[in-house]
């Protein structure tokens, strides 16, 4: 469900005020879509730690003023499978209907988040079939070697939370971490076009969670939507006042 809630004074605005002329003295023009996050989660259990982690991060976005929609993949029953006749680059290939809904709402976002587990070092298979499906519905091989961005996501945010039952020092020792920041998070910004907005990553998540230790990755958890929501935002700000700064000179 995608809402938007009243702004969190703690979230800071980098939108014009409406009240006021624009930088020429003209009337104030009407106020600009809110910014749209996509946020993709991926767990199996409805009452796990990474959905307190999703909806935490939904709802903070939501204080600081701007959209989002949760996509719960595992509610929404999604098939990771990417089946032959739907490469991209095949003859005759054309969106299933559940990838032409994703897309649609990511052509309509700025920021995309993803929330996982790490399971065996990686990310769960739905999230990798979520990478196949969504992401790469329409690049090939062949745009990649040429280094073409996507048309949906180039130039979007994508930001990571995961979580691991041990710690990241293990995952480490294990070359684990190091992989999985070079293959799903460097290697997935550059080949998409799209800007990194960090991999925050929350360790020695167990069923018997300390509550201290929970509220306190929560909180970290309202700290980085936060900080998306006002690079968005200032983002959002600087495009605006370009843009009246070339129309002054024109």
């Amino acid at each position: 469900m995608l809402t938007k809630s009243r702004t969190d004074p703690r979230c800071r605005s980098f939108g014009p005020d409406m009240n006021s002329p624009d930088l020429r003295g003209n009337d104030p023009a009407p106020a600009a879509p809110a910014a749209r996050h996509v946020v993709v989660l991926g767990h199996p259990s409805p009452g796990s730690f990474n959905h307190a982690i999703a909806e935490r991060y939904c709802a903070t976005i939501r204080e600081c003023g701007q959209e989002v929609v949760l996509r719960d993949l595992y509610a929404l029953d999604f098939d990771p499978r990417l089946h032959a006749d739907r490469r991209p680059g095949q003859p005759g290939n054309r969106l299933a209907g559940d990838i032409a809904r994703e897309i649609g709402m990511l052509r309509e976002a700025q920021a995309i988040t993803l929330v996982y587990p790490l399971w065996f070092g990686m990310p769960p298979a739905i999230i990798k079939g979520y990478v196949d499906r969504v992401l790469g519905a329409a690049l090939t091989p062949r745009d990649i070697a040429q280094h073409v961005p996507d048309s949906v996501l180039d130039g979007r945010r994508f930001s990571t939370l995961s979580t691991s039952a041990t710690t990241r020092p293990w995952l480490e020792a294990q070359g684990q971490w190091q992989a999985l920041h070079q293959a799903f998070d460097l290697y997935l910004v550059a080949v998409f076009g799209m800007r990194d907005g960090g991999h925050r990553h929350f360790d020695a998540i167990v069923d018997d969670l300390a509550e201290d230790y929970a509220s306190e990755i929560l909180l970290a958890v309202e700290a980085a939507a936060r900080t998306a929501c006002s690079e968005i935002g200032a983002e959002r700000h600087a495009a605006v006042v370009a843009t009246i700064m070339d129309e002054s000179e024109g």
